[in-house]
């Protein structure tokens, strides 16, 4: 085995550690791409990277014959291809709300990482990955402490069945009582003779929604309540 085959298997090697520390973040978090996903994605992309770069160098040049190739053209290909990873992970929710940016983009991240280390930045990858960790679990903590009021607030989705019309207007006077700010409302004509309101409200992100809940089932002329936290 030459110094070659010992390169490859290191980078290989730290690509699949790093992988694994992207995967670990999203897998604690119970996302739909988690630890396989991004172990493949950060390993394949280093192969890929390290294949493009050998490759280039791989045939003779003499007098005749001088065959020119772009070291990193696999690797401007993987940037393109992990786009549609990227967008299988970001759904529209029926509310409107959009999910799976985050994972997209830490997809993408791994990807990165990968052709870093295939390339051979190694200090550059692993601080890549020190940083991403930060960004996405470090710096939302300390944001939700010290950060603006909207940084320390979370949205919830309301959907309450009223079979008075006439209730409508204490309904929500009550939830503006309880702390809760509304963001919107949307009001629907069921064929039963109910009602449906549609509510996205803003409460502390301390708040557990199940207390929001409670505050909620309290007000009278409310048949059925559901509710949902959108983080």
């Amino acid at each position: 085995m030459n110094n070659l085959d010992i390169e490859i298997f290191i980078k290989l090697g730290l690509s699949a550690i790093l992988g694994l520390i992207i995967g670990l973040e999203r897998e604690l978090k119970r996302k739909p791409v988690g630890l396989k996903t991004s172990l493949v994605i950060c390993i394949v992309s280093c192969l890929l990277t390290i294949v493009s770069i050998e490759s280039a160098y791989m045939f003779p040049k003499n007098d005749r014959i001088n065959i020119t190739m772009d070291p990193l053209r696999l690797a401007a290909q993987i940037v393109s291809g992990i786009g549609f990873l990227g967008a299988g992970v970001i759904l529209r929710r029926g509310n409107d709300s959009i999910s799976g940016l985050t994972t997209a983009a830490l997809i993408w991240g791994a990807a990165g990482i990968g052709i870093a280390v295939g390339a051979g930045y190694y200090l550059e990858s692993i601080t890549g990955v020190t940083l991403l960790i930060i960004s996405v679990k470090v710096i939302p903590f300390l944001m939700s402490l010290i950060g603006p009021r909207q940084l320390r607030e979370k949205e919830i989705t309301l959907n309450l069945r009223v079979s008075e019309k006439e209730n409508m207007k204490d309904i929500i006077s009550f939830i503006q009582d309880q702390k809760i700010s509304i963001k919107n409302i949307r009001i629907k004509d069921l064929e039963e003779g109910e009602h449906l309101i549609h509510l996205r409200i803003i409460v502390d992100h301390r708040r557990k929604t199940t207390d929001v809940y409670y505050s909620v089932s309290e007000i009278k002329g409310i048949r059925q309540i559901e509710i949902e936290n959108l983080h």
